[in-house]
């Protein structure tokens, strides 16, 4: 945790370095001082994270935590600046703290290649000073916010969609919290993924280093924190609004992580079966040629107006209400276990119906031996590989 700084303790190195800091009213060498020994936890090394942690570590904290169980994919580059082409496929936390350290060699990273999640979410916010959360899913949101309460350590939060995202700041004692602002979980698909809706790259970047500067506040305490305010930017029409919330009288104090950890066992994750992969257009052809199975998730509609060759048909909402019964006529041919591939326009909707199959694995005649895939980019990906290998 941060110690009592000493104003004499700043290297000649760090003292050109940080000139800049130095020179601004109200930033002292107490304050960089501070910066150097702080301990930052940042959720996510995706698009927020990518920007947040460049600037935190420019910005001379000493050691910043980097929580992630994702690995590098090409569709992450468009917005993900802390990561590289020559890094594709590799752990995101790795391949951030590389980075950091190239940027400046005197920090102390961590690098943890994992989820957030109920067990180590109140540990890991007590070791820190100030979080970042960079999660890209209301549950991790909300556990992060329950952490923060529990703890006492302040969350920097901030959202994405498309052209539009939103920020603010909980400090626990100091103003409200994200239960304050929005008291109920919303439902999973009840906001599209940047994998279904999109988002501008540049919106991210500039939103993650928004979250730099806010936990830079907080740790040396000049500015005002967005403690009780709620930023809200729309960089398609150019607005940039804040409103004010106040804490809910009403509302009992989070004391525990019963409620997320309960919401948590039973939510969908392909992550918790390792074998579920994505394979890429290229792959998925090689796959079909060998003998797997490929599975349409989408609608009748979408599937008329175009699909990929040898696959079958099965919307995901008969994969959600059937199960593995919903495959029974892809499979019937199929004598041993076969792999099987999902796909949909871009690869979001086949992850939920892995998802949803891999919770209820049991029912599968093949348990554990039948391996399951997802078509990373849906039929988007294929079409640009592949745009004259479309049937209708």
């Amino acid at each position: 945790m941060v110690n009592s700084p000493d104003p004499e303790a700043l290297s000649p190195h760090e003292q050109q370095r940080y000139a800049r800091h130095l020179s601004l009213p109200g930033f002292s060498v107490q304050s960089q001082h501070i910066l150097r020994d702080s301990r930052v936890l940042v959720i996510g090394a995706g698009g927020l994270g990518s920007s947040s942690l460049l600037y935190l570590a420019a910005a001379g904290v000493g050691h910043i935590t980097i929580i992630d169980d994702d690995v590098v994919d090409e569709s992450n580059l468009q917005r993900q600046i802390i990561h590289t082409e020559s890094r594709i496929g590799k752990s995101k936390v790795e391949s951030s703290r590389e980075t950091l350290l190239a940027l400046n060699s005197r920090l102390h990273v961590t690098a943890i290649s994992e989820g957030l999640h109920p067990d180590n979410a109140v540990a890991l916010f007590q070791e820190h000073d100030v979080v970042l959360d960079g999660s890209d899913n209301f549950l991790t949101r909300y556990l992060a916010a329950d952490a923060s309460e529990i703890s006492g350590t302040p969350l920097v939060w901030a959202t994405i969609s498309q052209f539009f995202a939103q920020l603010s700041v909980f400090w626990p004692d100091r103003g409200p919290g994200l239960r304050d602002l929005y008291p109920e979980i919303p439902d999973p698909d009840s906001v599209p993924s940047c994998a279904e809706g999109g988002v501008l790259g540049a919106l991210v970047g500039m939103v993650g280093s928004y979250m730099a500067a806010e936990a830079i506040k907080v740790l040396t305490k000049i500015g005002e924190p967005a403690l009780g305010k709620l930023i809200v930017m729309d960089v398609f029409d150019a607005t940039f609004r804040t409103f004010s919330f106040a804490s809910d009288p009403q509302r009992k104090p989070v004391t525990s992580l019963a409620e997320i950890t309960a919401l948590w066992r039973d939510r969908p994750s392909v992550h918790s079966y390792s074998p579920v992969v994505d394979v890429k257009p290229d792959d998925v052809r090689t796959m079909v040629d060998d003998g797997a199975i490929l599975v349409d998730v989408r609608d009748a509609k979408e599937r008329s107006e175009g699909f990929i060759p040898r696959s079958y048909g099965v919307p995901l909402a008969e994969v959600l209400e059937q199960g593995w019964d919903s495959l029974k006529d892809a499979m019937s041919e199929c004598p041993e276990p076969s792999d099987i591939i999902l796909y949909c326009r871009t690869g979001v909707r086949s992850r939920r119906a892995i998802a949803h199959l891999v919770q209820h694995r049991e029912e599968s005649r093949w348990g554990d031996s039948l391996r399951l895939f997802n078509a990373a980019g849906g039929i988007e990906a294929w079409r640009a590989v592949f745009p004259e290998d479309v049937e209708r």
